[in-house]
């Protein structure tokens, strides 16, 4: 027996991982930056504590699935093939558990149940997806849990003389191993508050009744599933973004969503053909009769399930219900974030799903029963037919999710007005330096969604790079116009008529970029003053933003603020250490406040974060070849330095030239300081630069008489 059910396991496993490879060898999709590449918690031993113990440290409170994703970027780094892996293998696992489960209810065709839940293209977006770890990892402590609470549940416990049934010592620990599986899926993700529910359906199925001792067990469940659910429901309000005018649908339009949804995800069992990564979004209106349909046959489906349970049994009425209940917290009765762009999706129904499956089996495993002799080779037969069917569309859809290019082109050619598609696409394509392409489907997004921030926000910097300003700062603009700044640090989050949250940054982060870039605008148009209102709203809006305390810092800077611009020099370095340019700037400014040594520290800082940046080689070099401390001077270093700063400009640069003229005249090499002089004057003036050319003849004299050239004290 234990050998024929190996046989069965490594099958299951078997089709799986075949089914799947082509998602193994996928990349890192949408919100895999959020979840893995991006995700600051997986780096250190502090990260694993923030994830557990601080809520906003990651999308989502499932302090388990990203301590895997924290043990994997310690075994693998940033290789995606151990995140698919890890993904596949769960779901295999899920298929076994499944079957046990089944086997365990003495469900018809418990295997191939498994098999079908193994293998259903359905649950490609859950696998191949490996930001949906939440899903795979869920379902193993979702059906373990389900496991154990059967071995004490089913058993009879029927209370004798008026006292509760017997907990003898291995019921307690199957009933502690319960919650304790139970908690660790809520930690994976809190759909699985629904397992009470289940559990009282599956011991009414089984027993034929619910008494109230199946009551009391299941209230420290319900207790445990409502905290997690809570904690969601808030992070995916006030974290995520989901809430304002998008959400806002009255109770009707909730239960017609539900009811459409409820068909939606059955149909796609059945049928699985269209499958995309953003199904259409419908629109809902209470005034429209039809869209009542959906709700009502649902309702009149269990109506009548529930009549004929004593001719037909409980079991179909159950695996509907199941089904439906799994399904509650995502059709629509709570706010959450993926309905901006579609009511619908593959993942939702990912351990729903198991009930329409475990009920299609066991409705043809006893309808060849009926066959006879023939029923064992007609449901070998239908079997493999059926499994070798999935197989290849799992195999298939597994390509769709090779790459975010590969798995937005599929989007848009099924479903060409996803706004997130198009706007995404577009900035691969910007990535690639493909701006025309880019623009067609920044364009698109916003026909399809007016409204979309993101949208606005990438066409005008794409607009910037075009060097069109005016154009661009209509569509900045848009982008600060669609949420409207309400003072003191806070923004009116509820009157967002767009997306925000996570299309891939913070809605403040947008606001705060759209600011910055408005700023950059009117400061190129050399209207500083009016640009500084902008770096200084950015800051407001995005206080963490290191950009816009850099901009705002250079602006104060430049208007002769020394103190408050080394502020926020020194701001933008606390939240971004790496920023190069906030070092070389805070080094300069440093300087010039006599802070000499701590100035050099941070111009070498930015020289070594970005090698092959002129800037603060040639800024380095000339503080060393002509600052008034004879104790900063260092003529050799210079040379080098300025040499290769003229090598990364290709000598090109009268400033870089004058720098290089200066560290020659301070080791002494004065010949050479005068030639590189001589060049740099002729540069200024072919380039026009006269005032330049002018200040540079100055310091030529001086080297004509070998005296180096000396910053004033």
């Amino acid at each position: 027996m234990i050998r024929r059910d190996a046989v069965w396991v490594v099958l299951i496993v078997m089709m799986t991982l075949t089914a799947y490879l082509p998602s193994l060898r996928g990349d890192f999709l949408w919100d895999d930056d959020a979840y893995v590449t991006k995700n600051k918690t997986l780096r250190d031993a502090d990260g694993l504590r923030r994830i557990w113990f601080e809520l906003g440290a990651v999308p989502q409170y499932y302090p388990l699935v990203h301590t895997t994703f924290w043990l994997e970027y310690h075994l693998w780094g940033l290789r995606p093939l151990g995140y698919h892996l890890t993904n596949v293998l769960l779901h295999a696992v899920n298929a076994v558990l499944l079957w046990f489960l089944l086997r365990r209810l003495s469900v018809p065709g418990s295997w191939a149940a498994a098999a079908l839940f193994a293998l259903h293209p359905v649950h490609v977006e859950s696998v191949a997806w490996i930001t949906e770890r939440k899903n795979v990892l869920s379902g193993a402590f979702y059906f373990s849990s389900v496991l154990a609470y059967l071995g004490f549940c089913l058993p009879d416990d029927r209370p004798q003389k008026g006292r509760g049934p017997s907990m003898g010592k291995g019921r307690r620990r199957a009933y502690a191993l319960t919650m304790g599986l139970y908690l660790g899926a809520l930690w994976s993700k809190t759909v699985t508050a629904t397992l009470p529910m289940a559990l009282l359906l599956v011991t009414w199925w089984k027993r034929g009744r619910i008494d109230r001792w199946d009551v009391l067990r299941s209230v420290p469940l319900v207790a445990m599933g409502a905290v997690f659910g809570f904690i969601t429901a808030w992070m995916e309000r006030d974290h995520v973004g989901a809430r304002g005018s998008l959400w806002d649908l009255s109770i009707v339009e909730r239960c017609l969503v539900a009811g459409r949804a409820l068909w939606f995800y059955a149909g796609k069992l059945v049928w699985p053909h269209p499958l995309t990564f953003i199904y259409p979004r419908w629109e809902v209106d209470a005034t429209v009769w039809w869209q009542y349909l959906y709700p009502l046959a649902a309702l009149t489906a269990i109506a009548v399930l529930w009549a004929v349970r004593d001719r037909i049994g409980k079991g179909p009425l159950v695996a509907i219900l199941l089904f439906a209940g799994t399904l509650a917290p995502a059709l629509g009765f709570f706010n959450v974030f993926p309905h901006v762009f579609s009511y619908v999706a593959d993942h939702f129904q990912y351990l729903a799903s198991t009930g329409l499956i475990a009920l299609f089996a066991a409705v043809c495993a006893r309808a060849l029963q009926r066959l006879g002799p023939w029923a064992e080779r007609a449901r070998s037969c239908g079997c493999v037919g059926v499994l070798a069917v999935l197989w290849t569309l799992t195999w298939r859809q597994g390509h769709v999710y090779a790459d975010v290019e590969t798995l937005w082109r599929d989007t848009l050619a099924k479903n060409p007005n996803a706004f997130l598609a198009h706007n995404n696409l577009g900035l691969i394509l910007m990535s690639r330096d493909k701006p025309d392409e880019a623009m067609v489907h920044f364009k698109e997004a916003l026909r399809s969604f007016p409204h979309l921030a993101p949208g606005h926000f990438n066409l005008g910097l794409l607009l910037m790079r075009q060097d069109k300003p005016d154009e661009a700062m209509v569509h900045l603009e848009e982008v600060l116009r669609s949420l409207p700044d309400s003072g003191a640090g806070r923004t009116r989050r509820d009157e967002a008529p767009g997306p925000w949250g996570s299309l891939d940054k913070s809605y403040a982060d947008y606001l705060a970029d759209a600011a910055c870039n408005l700023g950059a605008v009117l400061d190129r148009k050399g209207r500083l003053d009016e640009a500084m209102v902008y770096y200084a709203r950015a800051v407001r809006l995005s206080p963490h933003h290191a950009d816009a305390h850099y901009n705002l810092g250079q602006g104060l800077d430049r208007q002769g603020r020394l103190d408050p611009a080394i502020s926020h020099y020194t701001e933008a370095l606390r939240f971004d250490p790496r920023h190069a340019k906030a070092h070389n700037n805070l080094g300069l400014a440093l300087v010039r406040r006599g802070r000499v040594q701590e100035g050099i520290v941070h111009c070498r800082e930015a020289s070594a974060l970005e090698p092959n940046w002129p800037e603060p080689l040639n800024n380095l070099a000339w503080l060393l070849a002509t600052h008034h401390e004879p104790s900063v001077r260092d003529g050799g270093r210079a040379i080098s330095l300025a040499n290769r700063a003229c090598e990364l400009t290709r000598y090109e640069r009268p400033d870089v030239l004058d720098t290089l003229a200066a560290a020659y005249a301070e080791a002494g090499r004065f010949s050479e300081a005068r030639a590189w002089a001589s060049k740099a004057i002729d540069l200024a003036i072919r380039s026009g630069q006269e005032a330049l050319a002018s200040q540079i003849r100055a310091r030529l004299k001086l080297y004509e008489s070998s005296k180096a050239f000396h910053e004033p004290p």
